[in-house]
């Protein structure tokens, strides 16, 4: 009898050194016990992460916004974004414009050659050529050198993206502006948008050069947005990234040394 009931003393309140039931908390010396939270509590918890998760939202999309609309321009003063550069008259109706620019402390024609080889295949598009590699396997390796097969250029000429996806040269005045043109096909359908990517020079008075770049798109179906707007924030990634990799190149290693030819306006450029 007195077994039995120390087994339901052991039970209900814990015996030191051993372990308490399941389903029942034995007190810890010099520890008030802690309780599991009510119902009420946790409903109430859940009710503030809800109230909240609206605000979150916003802010967080808020500062995407923020972001994105900062590196969209980046780099570029007002009048640069403002100013009609060479080749948007091939996209007169652009729906989406995006400029940057940045600083190169040589003269254009020192700069020219690294932009007449940018492509896949050719001479990259200095960025970071390992994430593109790595993420969608398409072969670039940014060169840091200038190679004289790559400096020709003509209206027509095609410059990749990647393997399968090419660009053409839809406007070009060697020497200072070079217009590439495209788009990604969707099934067997018309493209959605059209797109213009345009590399414009623009000498300074004390040496240096402006080098500023513009993607201008337009849409063909209303959808074509889902596309274009994933395609702008890794844009808003690289293309710092490239800018400041045409920079460093063209500063370092000066392409006068290489005889390239400077400005030569080529038949049936666009004025």
């Amino acid at each position: 009898m007195s077994n039995d009931v120390n087994a339901l003393i052991r039970i209900n309140r814990g015996v030191p050194g051993l372990p308490a039931r399941r389903g029942f908390s034995r007190p810890v010396r010099g520890r008030p016990p802690v309780s599991a939270p009510t119902t009420h509590h946790m409903a109430h918890s859940n009710r503030l992460a809800a109230g909240l998760a609206p605000f979150v939202g916003v802010g967080v999309v808020g500062i995407g916004a923020l972001l994105r609309h900062r590196y969209l321009r980046w780099g570029a003063t007002v009048n640069e974004r403002r100013h009609t550069l060479f080749g948007d008259e091939l996209l007169p109706q652009a729906k989406v414009s995006t400029t940057r620019a940045i600083t190169i402390t040589t003269p254009a024609e020192q700069v020219w050659p690294w932009i007449a080889q940018l492509g896949q295949g050719r001479g990259g598009f200095y960025s970071y050529d390992w994430l593109e590699n790595f993420v969608a396997h398409i072969d670039i390796h940014n060169a840091d050198q200038i190679v004289p097969e790559w400096q020709h250029l003509a209206v027509g000429s095609e410059v990749r993206l990647a393997p399968q996806l090419p660009l053409q040269v839809a406007a070009l005045d060697v020497g200072l502006a070079l217009v590439l043109r495209g788009n990604v096909p969707v099934g067997q359908g018309t493209p959605p948008y059209d797109f213009t990517w345009a590399f414009v020079l623009l000498p300074q008075t004390d040496g240096t050069t402006r080098l500023v770049v513009r993607e201008r798109y337009t849409y063909t179906r209303r959808w074509a947005a889902l596309i274009v707007q994933p395609a702008q924030l890794v844009s808003c990634f690289m293309s710092p990234e490239m800018l400041r990799g045409i920079k460093t190149r063209a500063e370092r290693m000066p392409a006068a040394s290489t005889g390239i030819a400077t400005r030569i306006p080529s038949e049936g450029t666009p004025r």
